[in-house]
């Protein structure tokens, strides 16, 4: 498997407007993307740091899982993805290797990125996601 670089940090929010005020008028960021996600149930906005973003996560329903999510451990860190190479064969070798998948195939995710969950009980407690960007292949 080839990991090419953190390709984003998720953090789930309350309130996106807010946490955005927060990125750009304290720590002088620009969300450059505001995306909803429907099928996950999520709006995003994304910043850039150096090559990796920092991609905030606000539920659109009750029932999603950043929304269960917030109302068991509080905003904070949701997940940590890693660009790879060649998504479908990333998941096979960790799957051989004995990690639990979310998805067992790639879906399609934010910024027009194929993505993937690796389930947190296999991965030392963190959620992971693996991200390819087809579109510039």
């Amino acid at each position: 498997m080839k990991t090419t670089h953190i390709e984003h940090i998720a953090i789930a929010v309350k309130d996106l407007e807010d946490s955005i005020k927060y990125y750009e008028d304290v720590l002088g960021l620009k969300c450059y993307a505001i995306e909803e996600v429907a099928d996950q149930k999520v709006k995003t906005a994304f910043f850039q740091v150096g090559q990796t973003k920092i991609e905030l996560l606000e539920a659109t329903s009750p029932d999603s899982t950043v929304a269960k999510f917030i109302e068991k451990r509080g905003q904070g860190i949701h997940h940590l993805a890693f660009a790879v190479e060649g998504i479908e064969s990333a998941l096979a070798e960790v799957k051989d290797k004995g990690v639990r998948l979310l998805d067992e195939k790639p879906r399609r995710g934010a910024e027009g990125l194929d993505i993937a969950f690796l389930h947190p009980k296999s991965t030392q407690g963190v959620l992971t996601e693996f991200c390819e960007n087809r579109q510039n292949q």
